[in-house]
């Protein structure tokens, strides 16, 4: 097993028995994900299935014309993100991967969709196979109104000691958040920038953090911290297709497909579900619920008069596809 990867069971939520969870408290090397990044991974990765090992470095160095240091952060992103996995190779793509970014094939190749980021966003947040410690829980264990470093650093320290198999420093822990914080709020001015250029993470776009102030930093005496808060609103940006086929993600890495319902309180507010991950507020989740079956041609029904409200599964209909979401915006 790699040294940035751990392997443990979730502890909250209902799960199917293989399911494992691979926590990544490293690997990041500091970066946030970069806009050409991901685009990168997909093209060398179908060329040479083994450039982004370890073994290779030196070459992906030459291929990719960055240090080393990125090559391993391009590796972290693409697998973190669900854009290539592991195999005995090296690496091969992923579905995901293949069908959104596969050069002049993919659904969105150059990330150009605000619905792409939004996926991005999602798959760090839910990607069984590589998933980041901090986006796990911040997205869905943190529940205070503001972030500042000191109260994350700490929260994450003491569940960090709940899953993991070796200690995990402080100092990993504030990088890992720096790299969180960077991935959702810009590092320097944007106004005139070239979007190819910028240094920022892609993210950024979102506005899913807001800076709300400062306070007293407890890790730095004596200096002050920003604060941030999640933008908790309605997200119209976030398409139906999108949240429709997120769901589907949701409900089979959390219930197993085989689960005919669920409640509606698992959509709002379960781990790793689309409304804690995306901040989606209840009554928004609730509107795109009694949309959801025209959208999704009765594979989705919402059942709102029931004793539990929840959503039924029609597993012989046609389940959400990722095409769909592209599918729509051309129509819009």
């Amino acid at each position: 097993m790699d040294n940035d990867l751990l392997s443990v069971s979730t502890p909250t939520g209902r799960l199917t028995p293989k399911t494992i969870w691979m926590y990544r408290f490293s690997g990041h090397e500091t970066f946030p994900c970069r806009y050409a990044w991901l685009p990168k991974a997909v093209q060398t990765v179908s060329e040479n299935p083994d450039i982004l090992t370890p073994a290779k470095e030196d070459d992906a160095m030459v291929k990719l014309g960055v240090g080393k240091n990125m090559v391993r952060s391009i590796r972290f992103w693409a697998e973190a993100a669900d854009i290539i996995a592991n195999t005995k190779a090296g690496h091969a793509l992923t579905d995901f991967g293949r069908d959104l970014l596969w050069e002049d094939k993919g659904l969105d190749p150059y990330l150009e969709d605000i619905q792409t980021l939004w996926l991005i966003h999602w798959k760090l947040a839910t990607n069984q196979r590589a998933l980041i410690f901090a986006w796990d829980y911040l997205l869905n264990q943190f529940h205070e109104p503001e972030l500042y470093a000191s109260s994350v650093v700490r929260v994450l320290s003491k569940a960090a000691t709940r899953v993991s198999e070796k200690e995990i420093s402080r100092g990993s822990l504030e990088q890992l958040y720096g790299v969180f914080l960077h991935s959702y709020v810009p590092t320097r001015g944007r106004k005139g920038e070239v979007k190819e250029d910028n240094l920022d993470c892609p993210l950024v776009e979102l506005e899913l953090l807001r800076h709300i102030g400062f306070t007293d930093s407890a890790l730095n005496p004596g200096r002050l911290e920003p604060k941030y808060a999640f933008r908790r609103e309605d997200k119209p940006e976030i398409g139906q297709a999108l949240f429709a086929f997120c769901l589907e993600e949701f409900w089979k890495n959390r219930f197993g497909s085989k689960e005919q319902s669920i409640p509606f309180h698992s959509i709002v507010y379960g781990h790793g579900s689309p409304g804690q991950v995306f901040k989606i507020p209840e009554a928004d989740v609730r509107t795109r619920l009694f949309a959801i079956e025209k959208q999704t041609d009765g594979f989705f029904n919402f059942e709102e008069s029931a004793a539990i409200p929840r959503v039924v599964r029609h597993e012989e209909k046609k389940p959400p596809s990722l095409a769909t979401i592209y599918e729509v915006a051309a129509d819009a």
